[in-house]
């Protein structure tokens, strides 16, 4: 059996491929986790950006979020991780993924005959426009706010990448 925060995270990285999966998007992992970033998602073809738009993403997870106005304030990156998604200065568009989960992981998913359910809700922010921290350290946590209505579904991870909404992958429904 996985630690209890192993299995978390993993669960939130698993929610993220399940989103991009339905999405048709495809999913890559760095062979060493060096850069900050859990996961590649690309899409598989041109857009308006060109052939094979990416973004990177750190996925993190918790199962006590803490909602103000409109927000979440999330505690769980320190300044040295926050520096590898802070800023303009990425070739790749980099965000940082929040996975809200159940306290408890018999939880996670749940499976009855309308389908497989996955709990709870991932949302996305953007660092680009925060400056990076001077001399950061890995020892010290920076708060960053996660608006609520960046809800993490199938069309807006797609658009996140192409900046297209809609395509041939669409279904009628977009369910996170």
């Amino acid at each position: 059996m996985l630690d209890a925060l192993v299995h978390q995270g993993k669960f939130g990285e698993d929610y993220v491929r399940v989103l991009a999966s339905a999405a048709g998007l495809l999913v890559s992992k760095d062979d060493v986790d060096h850069d900050g970033i859990d996961l590649c998602i690309k899409f598989p073809g041109r857009s308006a950006f060109g052939w094979s738009p990416r973004i990177d993403v750190q996925v993190k997870t918790t199962s006590r979020p803490r909602r103000r106005a409109a927000a979440f304030d999330f505690d769980g990156l320190n300044q040295s991780q926050f520096n590898r998604l802070a800023g303009p200065d990425f070739l790749v568009h980099r965000y940082l993924f929040l996975v809200i989960v159940p306290k408890r992981a018999d939880e996670y998913a749940a499976l009855d005959t309308g389908g497989l359910l996955l709990r709870d809700v991932g949302y996305y922010v953007s660092l680009r426009d925060h400056t990076p921290i001077d001399e950061p350290r890995s020892d010290r946590r920076i708060r960053v706010a996660v608006p609520t209505a960046n809800v993490l579904t199938v069309t807006t991870l797609r658009h996140l990448i192409t900046g297209e909404t809609g395509g041939a992958t669409q279904s009628t429904q977009d369910s996170a």
